[in-house]
């Protein structure tokens, strides 16, 4: 158990007694070592420190960090609706959300010993016991302490617990989000193949080719071995394949990485609805460049091949690869809600040079012009800045799109922006991956990386 409760102390016999009844005011569990710390002139009893990625050095914006009044338990594996008014799993007796420096400062903390803390953003979880809390004092929390799991195995002397989301990754020869989660600090033994033990599971769409891109682990390699897995046996349900919504639903978020084409005959209609439903449950979607078939449609077959409410999230011109495509990206800091945030944790991180701008972002694409409804803009190509057409370069949107959205479970993300161009390659994984620092895209990217996984909604 978590909690000590409140002992009831008959000061006439000095022996404690059950109590007749709970006064409606009374404390109850970690409520009892709550301290009131101003009516004696002193600070507040708090725990402060910054969140990291798995990596240990990049700092992430927007991570719930609570004390829980009751034991959160067990999270589900797969899709799962997770919107934000639901509330912190086990109720929070205190809460804080990290800023744009990963920073945060967790006010009025019981002042007592084994108080639990949670770091969470979305199914990344760290749970901790604090071994002893003092009143009216700011303890600083360990990096490693508030640093994201890379595995399951990641524990720490005060972790008592890690969760991780489950992450379908299928690769492609023009992109290499499968190079990004190495970057980011996910451990070699949770990439593994559909099937094995690992919290990543690697897929290639075997029927193109070279466009493919990689399809095999090195031999050698602490996690999967042997050859990817189908992508068409993730999402496709037509006879061989044995894919669908079934198939792609026990995973939390699926990543589609560049295959430089659209290759239709590989996501027929039945692939992509499978798809919309998966999101439609909670799933979480998050395309790079061709895989816009799943939200565009086929390109000059959209009405056939296709997901209207999907289609209409942005409008679509296939402008194209634009001439340089090494541009300046700017970053929407008025239509996106966290648009600000967003601008200054690149500032922190050193991702942008000028403020709101990502520079050199390497592999422009310039597919959607505009995005439509309520779709959340977060960096597009801007005339002033870059000599191109205006351009809507990543956006997000919530689904089912049908319902209100503040009803919504799914997030589905779209990148113009290849994610880690110097990482392309056929070479048996993880060969030719990159091992430089993160670049200024690879940084955006990683922001959308984790809040792709966090709740729909809003949490401020």
């Amino acid at each position: 158990m978590f909690f000590a409760a409140c002992a009831h102390h008959d000061k006439g016999t000095d022996t404690q007694q059950d109590a007749p009844s709970t006064p409606a005011d009374a404390c109850v569990g970690l409520r009892c070592f709550q301290v009131d710390c101003e009516a004696k002139g002193l600070p507040s009893t708090t725990i402060s420190g910054t969140v990291y990625a798995p990596n240990g050095t990049l700092p992430l914006f927007g991570v719930n960090v609570y004390v829980p009044e009751a034991d959160p338990g067990p999270l589900p594996d797969g899709a799962t609706c997770s919107r934000c008014t639901d509330g912190l799993q086990g109720g929070a007796l205190v809460s804080a959300v990290t800023d744009e420096a990963g920073h945060f400062t967790l006010g009025g903390v019981p002042a007592t010993t084994d108080v639990p803390l949670v770091v969470q953003v979305g199914k990344w979880r760290r749970q901790l016991k604090v071994p002893n809390v003092a009143a009216c004092q700011d303890l600083p929390i360990d990096v490693a302490e508030t640093t994201l799991p890379k595995s399951m195995t990641d524990l720490t002397a005060a972790t008592t617990s890690v969760d991780m989301p489950r992450i379908a990754i299928s690769v492609g020869g023009a992109d290499a989000l499968e190079c990004l989660i190495r970057k980011l600090g996910v451990a070699d033994k949770e990439i593994t193949t559909a099937g094995g033990t690992g919290r990543v599971s690697l897929f290639s769409d075997l029927a193109i080719g070279n466009a493919k891109g990689r399809s095999t682990f090195a031999s050698g390699f602490a996690g999967g071995s042997g050859a990817f897995a189908d992508s068409q046996n993730l999402w496709n349900p037509t006879t061989p394949y044995t894919g669908g919504v079934d198939k792609l639903k026990a995973y939390d978020i699926v990543f589609l990485s560049c295959e430089g084409g659209q290759y239709p005959a590989t996501k027929p209609q039945n692939a992509l609805q499978s798809m919309s439903d998966y999101s439609d449950l909670g799933g979480r979607v998050f395309m790079s460049h061709w895989h816009n078939i799943w939200a565009s449609g086929e390109q000059g077959n959209q009405a056939a091949h296709g997901i209207p409410s999907w289609e209409a999230t942005a409008t679509w011109t296939f402008a194209g690869n634009p001439n340089p495509d090494t541009l300046t990206a700017t970053i929407d800091e008025v239509g996106n809600p966290k648009g600000k945030n967003f601008a200054k944790w690149m500032d922190n991180v050193g991702g942008s040079v000028t403020h709101g701008l990502i520079n050199a972002v390497e592999q422009s694409r310039n597919t959607a012009s505009a995005v439509n409804g309520d779709t959340e803009r977060w960096v597009y190509l801007d005339p002033a800045t870059s000599p191109t057409t205006a351009g809507a370069m990543n956006f997000q949107f919530t689904t089912p799109q049908a319902v209100a959205a503040d009803q919504r479970c799914g997030k589905v993300v779209f990148s113009d922006m290849h994610v880690s161009a110097d990482s392309v390659g056929t070479a048996a994984y993880p060969g030719g991956c990159s091992t430089q620092p993160l670049t200024p895209q690879e940084k955006a990217l990683a922001f959308m990386f984790f809040d792709i996984a966090s709740c729909v909604g809003s949490i401020f």
